[in-house]
């Protein structure tokens, strides 16, 4: 789970990013995926390659709402973008001058969307079943994503303070 997370520290790299979108960064792009699949292949340690696995699939899931940088180096963001019209898409710099933190026009997309809260709340309920069905004895684990989900509660609010004021 853990490994599932990882990609969403570079938040706090966002100034760096194109479009101060923290999903431009090479953290968001499958290469480390890759590197910590390998890397587990090569120790023989099925628990690190199961580990970039997590984090491939969380780099593939953020392609279909902003979108990632998949591959890095050709500094170009791939995936459906389904939280953003094609007007926002062309105009993004214009849009994110609007805000005193650019980061704040992605948050309140996503935390404003019914959709993207229902495929939150069906994907906890999904990671429950499977760990309460083919893992109980993980159980516990499971608090960890109490503490992802704070990570990025907090910054949604610290992001609303800084816009208020």
């Amino acid at each position: 789970m853990f490994f599932a997370f990882l990609s969403d520290f570079d938040v706090f790299f966002s100034r760096y990013a194109k479009d101060q979108n923290h999903r431009n960064l090479i953290s968001h792009s499958i290469i480390p995926s890759i590197i910590i699949i390998v890397l587990g292949l090569l120790i023989s340690w099925p628990a690190l390659v199961i580990s970039g696995f997590a984090y491939f699939t969380h780099v593939m899931v953020d392609m279909f709402d902003w979108g990632t940088n998949l591959l890095y180096f050709p500094k170009k963001t791939f995936g459906p973008r389904l939280f953003m019209s094609k007007e926002e898409e062309e105009n993004l710099l214009k849009i994110l001058t609007q805000y005193k933190n650019g980061a704040s026009f992605f948050d309140f997309k996503y935390y404003n969307s019914k959709l993207a809260l229902i495929i939150e709340a069906l994907l906890f309920v999904l990671m429950m079943v499977f760990i309460i069905l083919l893992a109980f004895e993980y159980i516990l684990i499971s608090l960890i994503y109490f503490l992802g989900l704070c990570f990025h509660l907090s910054r949604h609010y610290h992001l609303k303070k800084i816009e208020k004021n």
